[in-house]
């Protein structure tokens, strides 16, 4: 391959007997070992394979791209999640007695290959891995397949996508009619979650399989650092993230917690109006309609070797990295620095959701309402002709906002601009007739102009809220507090004008579990289990609480 060495079909053994493969290029006029660029990868491509470790080659590196256990030309059995912490280090042991490895590597990539570096650090860091650079990291069992503990359908054929054969299945994945009437069919007939994919008549092994932990239990917390395990990991991390990445949650979740258990943790963070695959190439120009500020356009890939470049070859710091947590204000076409998650510039501002209208909506309140009040919402989950949506932020622009049920909650106008930085939190105050419910919170911008500004939203499972490990079920008639605070980071200039809006709503649509409330594991549930409809009592002691740069 001209000035390349490339070998595409090394087989690397680990010490438990099992077989990875992958590909190797580096430069041929350089003979000196080099340090080494490992993207580990579930998405096997040969092309991309080598097109990855060729550009590592063409920024002065080794690159390795090690495909997943059982992809590829591994003989093994695909278990997504399950062995990486295992196998990653295997491979960076493997490629540290190479000839051509100066003994250091550093790991990068998105999504699943963010996870598998979070995954290598988890019992021990091998003394070659310098650094990661993790894109939208995922968090098995906490950003997906469910998210705060709702089996999302959108990660429904994704199991058919990478595990059908050796590469991957792009025919099944593009199939977007099967899914969608898949989705359709199983709300319409009310059956069990469990047997969704009997719907589809397609067995769903890897699904069955999560469907067994609908806690965050021992088979989540195995698979990346839990707790005590960040508290030795001490290599430099660089995280890119976007606001709109739907598993935005996972990827701070583990600079939050390596924070937390390690004072010292020298992570970096990027993060500004990118959605999943926008965050891996540096964003695009407009985003689901939304045209994002200039000045927020990067390249990913140059990005990762200029911080490989810094600390395996001893440069300069990136430009962009001024302080530990580095981030984009939409709106004012800037970035601004903060010394860490916990320590952003931001005081709290409470609001409270009173049932007072306000023109079309109800009142969100900086102080708490002196008399008690609520809001009833009915839902009727045996009824498959209306929906009631949590709001995915698609388009981010909408003219119209269409709230055919739920409550809505607007400030008054802003009487000077306002910049929220930060993950939104609350307090929901509620009293409802079953044992559980599924519930969205959707925050908006109202601009001047009348048009709507999806900043953010969460989705959650009351009985989870106070415990993604342990289901505790709500009592009946009995008024209580669900908190909700696994949200996303946004920064945005709210200019003068312009409204906040908040939406509460009960899920209950084609797109995710139905959660009937009868207190069975929800996805055993049938339409038999909806029995009278959900009544909820919304009271006006429930607050948001959004940081608000000082």
């Amino acid at each position: 391959m001209g000035g390349y060495v490339m070998q595409d079909s090394f087989l690397i053994k680990t010490s438990q007997g099992h077989t990875l493969s992958a590909v190797v290029v580096r430069r041929r006029d350089v003979t000196a070992p080099q340090p080494v660029a490992l993207l580990f990868f579930l998405y096997s491509n040969l092309a991309r394979s080598r097109a990855e470790a060729k550009a590592a080659a063409d920024h002065g590196y080794v690159g390795v791209v090690a495909d997943v256990r059982g992809k590829r030309l591994s003989p093994d059995t695909l278990a997504p999640y399950e062995h990486e912490q295992e196998d990653v280090y295997e491979v960076i042991d493997w490629i540290s007695r190479q000839l051509w490895c100066n003994g250091q590597v550093g790991m990068y990539g998105g999504s699943y290959s963010g996870f598998a570096q979070w995954a290598a650090l988890k019992h021990r860091v091998h003394p070659a891995l310098k650094t990661i650079v993790p894109y939208v990291a995922g968090i098995p069992g906490m950003g997906l397949p469910m998210e705060n503990n709702v089996f999302i359908n959108a990660n429904y054929e994704w199991a058919f996508y990478v595990g059908n054969n050796k590469y991957l299945d792009a025919a099944a994945n593009n199939d977007r009619a099967r899914w969608r009437g898949l989705q359709a069919r199983w709300y319409a007939a009310g059956t069990a979650y469990r047997r969704i994919d009997s719907v589809d008549g397609t067995p769903n092994p890897l699904l069955q399989r999560w469907l067994q932990h609908p806690a965050y239990d021992a088979y989540w917390q195995r698979m990346v650092p839990y707790q005590q395990e960040f508290a030795h990991i001490s290599i430099p991390v660089l995280a890119i993230d976007g606001y709109y990445n739907d598993g935005q949650a996972s990827g701070l979740h583990y600079l939050r917690e390596h924070a937390r258990y390690n004072p010292r943790a020298n992570d970096y963070l990027v993060i500004g109006p990118y959605d999943h695959f926008g965050a891996q190439q540096g964003g695009t120009a407009v985003l689901r309609g939304y045209r994002i500020d200039s000045i927020a356009l990067l390249n990913t890939r140059e990005l990762t070797f200029a911080w490989f470049d810094y600390v395996l070859k001893g440069g300069k710091k990136p430009a962009l990295l001024i302080d530990r947590v580095n981030y984009e204000v939409m709106g004012a076409n800037t970035w601004k620095h903060a010394p860490s998650l916990a320590r952003l510039p931001h005081r709290d501002l409470t609001l409270y959701l009173d049932t007072t209208r306000l023109g079309a909506y109800h009142t969100l309140r900086p102080t708490r309402p002196r008399r008690p009040g609520w809001l009833t919402q009915t839902v009727d989950f045996a009824d498959r002709q209306q929906d009631n949506n949590y709001n995915f932020p698609d388009p981010i622009i909408a003219d119209t906002l269409v709230l055919p049920n739920g409550f809505a909650f607007a400030s008054a106008p802003l009487r000077k601009p306002m910049v929220i930085t930060g993950a939104f939190s609350g307090h929901l105050v509620a009293r409802l007739n079953k044992q559980d419910v599924d519930f969205s919170v959707t925050l908006y911008e109202i601009m001047p102009d009348g048009r709507f500004f999806e900043l953010t939203y969460y989705l959650g499972r009351a009985s989870y809220a106070a415990d993604p490990t342990r289901r505790q079920l709500l009592q009946p008639g009995v008024k209580t507090t669900i908190p909700f605070t696994n949200t996303k980071f946004v920064s945005r200039r709210l200019i003068t004008g312009s409204r906040l809006l908040v939406v509460v709503n009960v899920n209950k649509n084609r797109f995710a579990q139905v959660n009937y409330g009868s207190g069975k594991e929800v996805s055993d549930e049938t339409i038999a289990d909806a029995g009278k409809p959900l009544e909820i009592s919304w009271f006006n002691e429930s607050f948001i609480t959004i940081p608000v740069a000082r």
